[in-house]
């Protein structure tokens, strides 16, 4: 036994060991094939025979046998209800009533709030016309589970297909002493309609809206009301649904339908009055779908300038709700003085500018005195435009300048719009005077190229002269007003000037986008002079050795000759080279081939300088390895060897491959 043992221990051994290739197999078996496998090895299901029963005998042992078996099975588990069910279907196909009957008040004491039981109880009592047994069940069931439905349903139903209309009516009030869902009152409804009983179809609507007070259970009622034909009740209904519903959950569709009401009886009159009625009551979050019958309405049937009326007051209402709860909302004051200067209301609009500006920020903060000075503005347009009064909008500008700390921030806007407001008025000197004050005050970039593009506007071109000189010993570091200074100059004539104006902005030791002025200058020079051009760009290598430089001297060498070109990309390499910049040497390559394949040059001498890509590896800071690319150019000599060599291994790959 011993020996056997060990025997088997090293097979078993042996067998571990021998399994080495962990591989996936050649061939796969899918998931499907195991079913299919499965299914065709799966044995046929074995029926049961069927049996004939040919005498009452055998009917007798038949059914005995049968009962047995739902004896058996209902005593092992007797709460499985489908069981009994299955059992007492069983007597019922065997004409045993009794018996089923039997089954069922079985079921019933195990379970007496089965909905299922009753219901196929009542269908098989109904099925063999025991009505006086289906009732009872019914009326069983409903006073064990009286919040379900279907059975109320199935006992009217059986009531009223006997016509036993009282009966079903009884049934019906039973049912809606429980406050039953708004469905069960609309089938109590319909049930007196269908027997034309339109009194007690009203009753029903009264005790309806008493339990459901809901809009759509009134609106109900007033289209039975309307489908009636009296008109007077349905006013009636309306008001009663008005008083009931108050203002806290009165909906805009009640008052909608109302109105829709009174137009179809052509009585407009009173459709207007209960618009207006309730636009002056419901908040507008619950009142647009009113506002828009009502706007419809006006445009069917009204003026135009009531409805607008309605809707500027009812707004006004709103704006003083929101500037009341915070003085300081700017935007609500312009909302509500742009309301005003819509409405025509000249007086209120000025009422509401001064009333806004008196709130003024009480901290130093620029964002929120943004949005004051905004009111500031928007006043004096209006008093310029809108209220003819040029003399009070100069004074508005005037008191708005007063009121700005200066000495922590300004606002370049409004000086400039005070400035163009003196032009308007044709008071050149006031407009200077103006922006003369502000760059004097608090001056900003802002102001000096209003100030400027005013000037230019006036064609006063010396002025505008002394301006950019001002400009300029104020921010010289800004190149965009070099460069627009300069183009000034090329368009009035005077290239000596541009020239020199450009030569003081290179000079300049700092400068906040140099690469702009050399654009702007070196333009300049290639319309004027080859070699000057030239120099300014010897000029701009000693200061930068980047590599769109050395390109865009290619590009202007390109026009003379090849050679020369050729020549700086030379030199544009060498230099790139010697900085170790490998990335600008690629650009510069792929410039330089680009310009031989575009003029036929010799594009092969290029393309043999191109570097080969390669994946290196570096160690981190904290130790771990990262991966980046490399570019390995042939020239380099410290690294021809190894060129050579991943050249031969590419080759040795691409003949393997």
């Amino acid at each position: 036994m011993l020996d056997k043992a060990i025997e088997t221990k090293e097979t078993a051994s042996f067998i571990f060991l021998k399994i080495k290739n962990k591989n996936a197999a050649a061939i796969q078996i899918t998931a499907e094939q195991l079913i299919r496998e499965a299914f065709e090895r799966q044995g046929s299901v074995q029926k049961a025979p069927r049996q004939k029963v040919l005498d009452g005998e055998e009917l007798s042992d038949y059914q005995m046998r049968r009962r047995r078996e739902f004896e058996e099975g209902v005593r092992r588990n007797r709460s499985n209800i489908g069981e009994w069910l299955r059992y007492a279907n069983w007597e019922e196909s065997q004409q045993e009533i009794a018996r089923a009957r039997s089954i069922y008040e079985r079921a019933l004491d195990i379970d007496p709030r089965n909905q299922t039981i009753y219901i196929k109880y009542a269908e098989m009592e109904i099925k063999n016309k025991n009505v006086n047994l289906a009732r009872n069940l019914y009326d069983r069931a409903v006073t064990i589970l009286p919040r379900v439905s279907q059975f109320w349903y199935r006992y009217t139903y059986m009531e009223e297909l006997l016509g036993n209309i009282n009966a079903a009516r009884e049934i019906f009030d039973r049912w809606m002493q429980w406050e039953p869902e708004p469905e069960a009152w609309n089938a109590f409804i319909k049930f007196e309609r269908r027997y034309n009983e339109i009194d007690n179809a009203r009753a029903v609507f009264e005790r309806f809206v008493f339990v459901h007070p809901e809009p759509k259970t009134w609106l109900k009622w007033t289209q039975f009301e309307e489908e009636t034909g009296n008109t007077d009740q349905v006013r009636e209904v309306f008001g009663q649904a008005i008083d009931r519903l108050g203002e806290e959950f009165m909906d805009q569709h009640i008052f909608i339908s109302f109105a829709k009401f009174e137009v179809r009886m052509r009585e407009h009159e009173r459709a207007r009055a209960i618009y207006k009625y309730a636009l002056e009551r419901l908040p507008k979050a619950k009142s647009q779908s009113l506002y828009n019958q009502y706007t419809i309405f006006e445009k069917q049937f009204g003026d135009k300038d009531e409805i607008e009326s309605v809707v500027v007051t009812k707004r006004r209402m709103e704006y003083e709700n929101l500037v009341r709860q915070d003085p300081q909302d700017y935007d609500a004051w312009l909302d509500y003085t742009w309301l005003e200067e819509g409405a025509g209301e000249v007086s209120r609009a000025r009422e509401v500018y001064e009333r806004a500006i008196a709130n003024h920020p009480t901290v130093l903060q620029k964002p929120l005195w943004r949005r004051y000075i905004y009111v500031w503005l928007f006043y004096a347009l209006f008093e310029e435009t809108i209220a003819r009064d040029i003399e009070r909008a100069r004074q508005v500008y005037r008191l708005c300048i007063k009121m700005i700390p200066h000495k922590h921030f300004t606002f370049g806007k409004l000086w400039l719009q005070y400035a163009w407001f003196e032009i308007r008025q044709q008071n050149v000197d006031a407009a200077r005077q103006a922006l003369g004050q502000a760059l004097g005050i608090c001056a900003k970039d802002k102001i000096y190229r209003g100030y400027i593009a005013l000037e230019l506007e006036l064609r006063e071109f010396d002025r505008v002269r002394t301006l950019y000189s001002k400009y300029l010993e104020f921010n010289p570091t800004n190149c965009t007003t070099w460069v627009e200074f300069a183009q000034l100059e090329l368009a009035l004539g005077e290239n000596d000037r541009a020239r020199a104006l450009f030569e003081l902005a290179v000079d300049q030791p700092m400068l906040d986008m140099p690469e702009v002025l050399w654009k702007a200058y070196i333009d300049f020079e290639s319309s004027q002079d080859t070699e000057r051009t030239r120099e300014l760009y010897e000029r701009l290598l000693n200061l930068t050795d980047h590599v769109k430089v050395w390109i865009s001297l290619a590009h202007f060498e390109l026009s003379s000759s090849l050679e020369k070109a050729r020549a700086v990309y030379e030199r544009g390499f060498a230099r790139q080279k010697e900085l170790g910049l490998k990335e600008e040497r690629l650009a510069l390559l792929e410039s330089w081939r680009q310009m031989e394949q575009e003029n036929n040059g010799d594009v092969e001498a290029v393309e043999k300088r191109m570097p080969k890509r390669v994946r290196k590896r570096r160690e981190l800071e904290d130790g771990s390895l990262e991966e980046y690319f490399d570019y390995v150019f042939p020239d380099d000599s410290e690294q021809g060897s190894r060129f050579k060599l991943l050249a031969k291994a590419h080759l040795w790959k691409q003949k393997q491959a």
